[in-house]
């Protein structure tokens, strides 16, 4: 078929189709906006009264207690009021920036909030024709030293000792600086912390020699100051005369610094660094950044009703990401920086402060196929950062070499101290007490997964010779190592578990998968990219992998969670299906499609909401129908009292769910295209009755532009053009 080139350029029309714009005012917290700059954000709600109130927060700002803070709330009034009149809020996606114009004729208040992409502050700017009075305030609820409620570290029945001290400790006040002129400072400043006492009890004292405590005397605040504002207390400021346009910056950092003092000149020299910018020449840059990051993928679905709401949760949740996604720490799964006070404060998550790996993946799998690299890095550098403490872990626990991390696990490393258990170890090092977690190790193998797919997109090869290949050898050493061999010479898993549903098994599927699928990548690149000696090596390891297990359901074969007995189900994972994603070992295009179809139809558990993956699984199988309809009902799971369409939750963690969100966005990509095995398929599981225009990313710096309507391409563009004769177009599939 001839594909045309023309008119390609309606596929960036403007993203205003999609902005969340409301006409009245929100009744609470529950009718937030996010905003942010990828490490700064703020929820942002006008209340009827008038009052512009927003929450801020980073992702680096933790607490004694290892919880993800908020830094503050700030509320600010203006006179006249922002609800004397017409009301109207946007949030302006292609700007990055929310919009809001209220009040009545003239009098009426143009206000612009953004957070600047390129520093670590955000901006309010109001104007008006008519002149008006502003007063900012600085409200803060950590305001005196308090006990840390016993279900407030994760409320599933977890007390604070399940992430850190044994023995219940303060949550400590913040401290609002006195005597500061024209400008409000606050800062919440460390005095304990669990790290030490963490690694003793996890049997790992010789981390202590060689890392550094990584929550005492972390320091994490703002400074609140504008033009023509001026001091009424320590958390208040107000217009000195009335004026027609007024600007307010809020300014945030994190260090860990010796003093106090030494966080105040930081934070005071990033200010210096912001205002050297002039403000148009910052927000053009701000403007530009948000427009390269709009240009550089899309998807825009239509032709039915379902078609637009996919696509509207798909491009929101986009933004929520990139909102959080260029921190000095991961997006977190339980809420990214977006909580509110849905429960305790807004510093209160379920599950608490620690990442759960298999809900933490999956806002990262989609900006592969989105071209949002480098949002990636900061999940890799997490765990890279902890290798030191993981190879500690392996010889201590195991006797023996390479690293591993647990499913639930602190930014350092270690397991969330629920898990590990207090005593339950009675001295054996590697005795974990949490049975969901016992022998949970699968997520090493997904992460290496992920890795290796960022390498073949982005053919990065300073990535691949200083952070894949030395991730690769600490991760596949440790599975090499572990386990016994059978009288076959082959790997026998065991005492293992299927993920989190069945804890008593051999050779789970997962493992298998994920074994097998990383070291036949790896093996499939060059030897100059990987060496002989690690071919050598990794030839010799692939052939001690087991086969996948099978069984027999409903007469015909069928992928099984593991080999043999799997006794009682614990929780509502698929295991088996772990080697359709995200271990792509079947799928469109690939051999045995009909037994990976057959299994995942006979699966013992159903569902598309949190981090269950039906919806992305049906999408590799090519089974349109399921996919389209799941994946329209996920993009209507919102909270049912949060007012943006795509805060979604709380499912099995918080709000808004990242877990949720990100399995929305890997389904619709793979929907629409799947590239394996050199080939890039296009519409694999593409239903008839939506037409798409779209910009995706493949492997090896391919871009893949094109329109579909009424199920069939009528435009396509490849960049670099080479890439053409790998393209398989499957509309009549």
């Amino acid at each position: 078929m001839q594909k045309k080139h023309s008119n390609l350029a309606r596929a960036t029309d403007p993203l205003d189709k999609y902005n969340v714009v409301w006409h009245t005012p929100s009744k609470d917290h529950n009718g937030s906006m996010p905003i942010g700059n990828g490490e700064m954000g703020l929820n942002l709600w006008v209340e009827e009264n008038g009052d512009l109130v927003f929450l801020v927060s980073r992702t680096d700002s933790w607490d004694e207690h290892e919880r993800l803070c908020k830094i503050g709330r700030v509320r600010i009034q203006f006179a006249p009021s922002l609800t004397g009149g017409s009301f109207k809020q946007t949030l302006r996606l292609r700007q990055g920036e929310i919009e809001i114009i209220g009040g009545s004729g003239d009098s009426a208040i143009h206000v612009h909030v953004w957070v600047d992409a390129n520093h670590q502050v955000a901006h309010v700017e109001a104007d008006s024709q008519k002149d008006f009075w502003m007063q900012v305030m600085l409200e803060v609820w950590r305001d005196r030293e308090r006990p840390f409620e016993k279900d407030e570290a994760s409320g599933e029945g977890e007390d604070w000792g399940s992430h850190g001290f044994k023995e219940p400790k303060p949550i400590y006040p913040d401290t609002v600086m006195s005597g500061e002129k024209d400008c409000i400072v606050w800062y919440h400043r460390n005095r304990i912390s669990p790290w030490k006492s963490t690694l003793e009890l996890q049997h790992l004292q010789p981390a202590i020699e060689i890392g550094e405590d990584p929550l005492l005397h972390r320091t994490f605040g703002g400074i609140i100051k504008g033009d023509g504002l001026t001091t009424v207390d320590d958390r208040t400021l107000k217009t000195a005369t009335p004026g027609k346009s007024f600007r307010v910056s809020i300014f945030t950092h994190t260090s860990v610094p010796a003093t106090e003092a030494q966080w105040h000149n930081q934070i005071r020299q990033h200010i210096v660094e912001a205002e050297a910018v002039e403000i148009n020449q910052a927000r053009k840059a701000h403007r530009d950044w948000w427009a390269d990051f709009w240009n550089r993928s899309w998807i825009r679905a239509s032709g039915s009703e379902a078609a637009e709401i996919i696509t509207r949760g798909y491009i929101l949740q986009r933004f929520i990401s990139a909102c959080a996604g260029r921190g000095r720490f991961p997006i977190k799964f339980n809420g990214s920086i977006f909580t509110v006070n849905t429960r305790y404060d807004p510093d209160y998550r379920r599950w608490g402060g620690c990442y759960w790996f298999q809900n933490t993946r999956l806002p990262y799998w989609p900006m592969l196929a989105s071209g949002d690299h480098e949002m990636m890095r900061p999940l890799f550098r997490m765990f890279e950062k902890a290798i030191p403490l993981a190879k500690i872990r392996s010889k201590i626990y195991f006797n023996h070499g390479g690293s591993y991390f647990p499913e639930t696990m602190s930014f350092w490393g270690t397991y969330d101290n629920g898990g590990f258990g207090w005593g339950w170890d009675e001295g054996k090092p590697g005795r974990i007490g949490n049975s969901f977690i016992r022998y949970h190790y699968n997520g090493t193998l997904e992460l290496l997964a992920m890795m290796i797919d960022y390498y073949r997109y982005t053919e990065d090869v300073e990535f691949l010779k200083k952070e894949l290949l030395p991730v690769a050898d600490e991760f596949l050493s440790w599975w090499e190592e572990h386990w016994e061999r059978d009288s076959a010479g082959k790997l026998k898993m065991y005492p293992s578990q299927a993920l989190e549903t069945y804890w008593d098994v051999t050779n789970p599927a997962q493992d298998i998968a994920g074994l097998r699928w990383n070291l036949d990548n790896l093996l499939a690149l060059t030897d100059e990219e990987i060496g002989a000696e690690r071919r050598q090596r990794w030839s010799e390891f692939h052939k001690a992998v087991p086969e996948l297990p099978m069984t027999i359901k409903d007469g015909k074969p069928a992928l099984a969670p593991a080999e043999g007995k799997l006794g009682e189900r614990h929780n509502s994972e698929n295991p088996e299906l772990y080697a359709i994603f995200p271990f792509r070992i079947y799928g469109v295009g690939k051999s045995d499609l009909e037994l990976a179809r057959h299994t995942f139809n006979v699966r013992a558990q159903t569902g598309n909401e949190g981090w269950r993956q039906d919806d992305t699984q049906a999408a590799f199988l090519g089974l349109a129908e399921i996919a389209r309809d799941y994946v329209v009902d996920r993009a209507q799971k919102k909270h049912k009292d949060s007012r943006v369409p795509a805060f979604w939750g709380p499912n099995f963690d918080w709000i808004p769910d990242q877990s949720h969100g990100g399995n929305l966005m890997m389904a619709l990509q793979t929907m629409l295209l799947q590239a394996d095995d050199g080939k890039i398929r296009l519409l694999p599981a593409w239903p008839k009755d939506w037409n798409v225009e779209f910009k995706l990313h493949a492997p090896k710096n391919t871009i893949v532009e094109g329109t579909v309507h009424r199920g069939k391409l009528v435009e396509l563009r490849i960049t670099p053009e080479a890439r053409k004769k790998d393209v398989v177009v499957m509309e009549d599939a």
